[in-house]
């Protein structure tokens, strides 16, 4: 479902698994080229030494690049199932402070998948990402693999309800 950026940011702010564990959209770029995020530390997500738990910052980073893909080629007259197929974190440092990430989708990246999924159908790639303490250190980073499939080359696409 095409949603305007605003329309987005709102509800995936009070969307409870990321609503109860501090983490807030803070803006999606022009055509959902970017998303900006921060978790916040608090009472609900601090562990036992006073860090930000380690499943909060992965769980920030699981939604974001399959969202920013679906709008931006559903925009493009794609029809397609877009989802995270692997994941991989390694923590650096505690997140003592509240956090912040940014992602980017190029328009190499786009152009890419489109090519990808106009011949093969399937676009399947990994993409790096950063988890940054308020003091701009870096305390994450995050390899996120996505999967991509145009619907209008196979699989039909099934409504949940």
């Amino acid at each position: 479902m095409k949603v305007s950026e605003n329309t987005l940011k709102w509800a995936m702010r009070f969307y409870p698994p990321l609503f109860f564990q501090r983490i807030w959209v803070r803006k999606f770029g022009q055509g959902f080229k970017s998303a900006d995020v921060k978790i916040s530390k608090s009472i609900f997500n601090t562990n036992y030494n006073n860090s930000i738990f380690g499943g909060t910052i992965y769980a920030a980073t699981d939604p974001f690049f399959s969202l920013l893909f679906d709008q931006v080629l559903q925009r493009r007259g794609y029809k397609v199932r877009v989802w995270l197929k692997s994941g991989q974190i390694s923590y650096l440092k505690p997140g003592r402070t509240n956090m912040y990430f940014n992602i980017v989708l190029t328009e190499e990246n786009i152009d890419e998948a489109c090519q990808v999924l106009d011949t093969v159908g399937k676009f399947v790639k990994t993409f790096p990402m950063e988890i940054f303490n308020k003091e701009g250190e870096l305390c994450a980073t995050v390899q996120n693999e996505v999967y991509i499939r145009n619907l209008y080359k196979g699989e039909n696409q099934v409504v949940a309800y």
